[in-house]
Parts: C-alpha cells; sequence; structure tokens
C-alpha cells in the first residue's frame, strides 16, 4: 500500500524548488548586464568644443565629453549634448537645455562647462559679461537641473595651451573661471575647477609636449589636415582623455556621491 506523502514536505520541496530558479535568474541576470539592482544614472554634458564628440573626418579632434564613458561601470551613462562654438547664452537661446531638461531625472548629473565663447565679445549672441550675464545663464542650467530633482555642477572652462615666453602657462580666460566659482558658492553647487587642473598639467608638460596634448600636426601628418594645423585651444584624442582625467579627479575632490563611487579606472 502506497504510503501518504506528507503534505508539509511538498510544500518546502516546492518553495525550494522555486527559490532556487529564482536564485539562478537573479545571477545569470548580473551576469549579463552587471548591476540589475542598481539604478542607473545618467551624466548630461553642456558644454562648447572642448567638450563634444567629433566624427572621424574631424580625427584626431576630441572634446573630453567623447571619453569620459569608458571610465565608469555600466551604471552610469553619459549623454554628451556639447555642441562646438556655443556659449552659456547661445546654448540656451537654441533650446538645447530645454531639451536636456526634457529628459533629465531625478538622481541625473548635469555637468555645465561655457566660457571659451562667451568670451567672444564682438558677437552678441554668444558674449556674456563674468559677473553678471555668465553667472545668470549659468544660474538657468542650476534651477532648470533642481526643477527635475537632478545635480547641477559646474565645471570651469579648460585651459588653452597658452605659454609665456619664459614657459610658464597662463591664464586664458579672465574673469570666468573666478565668476563660475563665485555662483557655485551662492548657490551651492559643486565646482570643478577644470580651469586651475589644467594649468597645472600644462605647467608640468610645458611648451613642446602640450603639442601632444593640443592638435599640432606637421603637413602631410594626417589626411584630415593635409597642411598641418596649430591649433591651442582643441585637443587630440590622447589630450581629450588626460582632460577627461582631470574631470574624474574633480568628481573625487567634490566628493559627489554616488558617482564617485562608479568610477572604475
Amino acid at each position: 500500500m502506497r504510503k501518504k506523502v506528507n503534505g508539509k514536505i511538498v510544500m518546502a520541496t516546492l518553495l525550494l524548488l522555486v527559490f532556487g530558479l529564482i536564485s539562478i535568474n537573479s545571477f545569470a541576470k548580473m551576469a549579463n548586464n552587471g548591476y540589475p539592482h542598481k539604478k542607473r544614472i545618467t551624466v548630461y554634458l553642456a558644454g562648447d568644443s572642448t567638450v563634444s564628440e567629433y566624427s572621424s573626418s574631424y580625427a584626431p579632434r576630441a572634446g573630453w565629453g567623447q571619453f569620459i564613458q569608458r571610465y565608469f561601470d555600466n551604471t552610469i551613462v553619459v549623454k554628451n549634448a556639447a555642441i562646438p562654438g556655443r556659449s552659456s547664452k547661445s546654448f540656451i537661446a537654441e533650446r538645447r537645455l530645454v531639451s536636456i531638461l526634457k529628459q533629465i531625472k531625478k538622481g541625473d548629473y548635469l555637468f555645465i562647462q561655457f566660457g571659451h565663447n562667451d568670451e567672444k565679445i564682438n558677437d552678441p549672441s554668444r558674449y556674456t559679461v563674468p559677473y553678471s550675464t555668465y553667472k545668470s545663464y549659468l544660474k538657468q542650467y542650476i534651477d532648470g537641473a533642481r526643477a527635475k530633482q537632478a545635480i547641477p555642477v559646474l565645471v570651469t572652462p579648460v585651459e588653452r595651451r597658452n605659454f609665456t615666453k619664459e614657459g610658464s602657462a597662463r591664464n586664458s580666460h579672465g574673469e570666468y573661471p573666478a565668476a563660475m566659482k563665485e555662483l557655485g558658492l551662492e548657490e551651492h553647487v559643486p565646482v570643478i575647477d577644470l580651469t586651475a587642473n589644467s594649468k597645472e598639467l600644462f605647467q608640468e608638460l610645458g611648451p613642446d609636449r602640450t603639442k601632444d596634448v593640443f592638435l599640432w600636426l606637421k603637413p602631410g601628418e594626417n589626411k584630415n589636415y593635409p597642411n598641418g594645423v596649430q591649433d591651442n585651444t582643441h585637443f587630440k584624442e590622447t589630450g581629450a582623455k588626460k582632460i577627461a582625467r582631470l574631470v574624474l579627479e574633480g568628481i573625487k575632490e567634490s566628493k559627489l556621491v554616488p558617482l564617485q563611487n562608479h568610477i572604475i579606472k
């Protein structure tokens, strides 16, 4: 005669099988997707040509925003909205900030680097005054990000290749970096001082070695620049990577949690 199977034993066995399948599935997801239990964070970049991405027809010209993704784990997504030639004013006028704010979500970051084209005093569509209109335009980025419960981060403009005859690196952005830092204090917004950090790097490298950072090419050296080029504002890919690393150091110095916890290189 068959023995009756205890109902409690059957139930316990079924539960073990179910939990076993769930565990296996969870591990499979972690293997395939990295960190399924963690929410992805998007880092938006608003800036100019020193930040933006370039097609192969411009290579080896590159912006630091082109490479920063590779230094984060796969819970971070970088969306580079930087465009060459834009100032804090013209970026807004072209509704590029509006486009970012339509997408940005709670817990995301908005990195803001302008200054190079805000200095164009002969171009009223781009020019801003450091301690007045420059600050007021930057504040629109801050207010917009905060309205969406995102985290604004100010980034002072990266330095140009600019040396004295004696080989000392010079400031090339006037009062714009100081005005941005002042705004950061007023609005309690973290500021990555890329101006100071890049100047320190360029001073360390000196006038000759910085030619490997910036877009300096001899005639015939690259098919995209057959006549050569001597550009003291834009970077080669190797230089853009160095600047991206300075931004990462700034993230750590500013203790941008949780973002700094996802830096892997």
